[in-house]
């Protein structure tokens, strides 16, 4: 099984994947930036772009290395990644399903006014990060069009980490 924690960036979902994971037992966290990652090292680049998420390789990639995680290790994946765009979603969770891998796909979400609090206070990339910033609108237009009609809504607005990795558990293990 996958557990992806999905919603804007600064939502809280890396911080969370810990506690998930903590809860749940024989589970991984698996950081699908990391594939992204990897690709922006190939040299010479590859074709620029502001995300890696519109390269091509990315997606199939992050289903191969998932499925391979889970055939290796079986129990499930706990992977923390923001996808807002629903083509993208759509490829990666159809090519989860055509290798039998069920995921459970949870959106953090918080008011737009708490969330902008939280970039602000962010201790980690610093505040106000333009990154995570210019992401507060695209999120929005995905979570009305159609993110949170493909996903289970956890409102975080008013939960800490730990509860919200709480709430997931309970609905994975029900």
């Amino acid at each position: 099984m996958i557990v992806w924690l999905n919603g804007t960036h600064g939502a809280g979902k890396t911080t969370t994947s810990v506690f998930v994971q903590e809860l749940l037992p024989d589970s991984r966290v698996f950081d699908a930036e990391k594939v992204g990652e990897t690709l922006m090292d190939i040299t010479p680049g590859l074709p620029r772009t502001n995300n890696f998420q519109h390269w091509p390789p990315w997606r199939p990639l992050v289903v191969e290395t998932a499925r391979h995680v889970l055939d290796y290790t079986g129990g499930t994946l706990v992977i923390p990644m923001t996808v807002l765009v629903e083509p993208y979603w759509r490829e990666i969770s159809t090519g989860l399903a055509q290798h039998g891998i069920l995921v459970r796909h949870f959106v953090l979400h918080a008011d737009e006014e708490i969330l902008l609090r939280r970039i602000a206070g962010d201790t980690v990339t610093g505040p106000n990060s333009p990154f995570r910033l210019q992401y507060v609108e695209p999120y929005a237009e995905a979570a009305r069009t159609w993110l949170h009609q493909a996903a289970e809504v956890v409102d975080t607005t008013h939960l800490t980490p730990e509860q919200t990795a709480q709430h997931i558990a309970e609905a994975v293990k029900s």
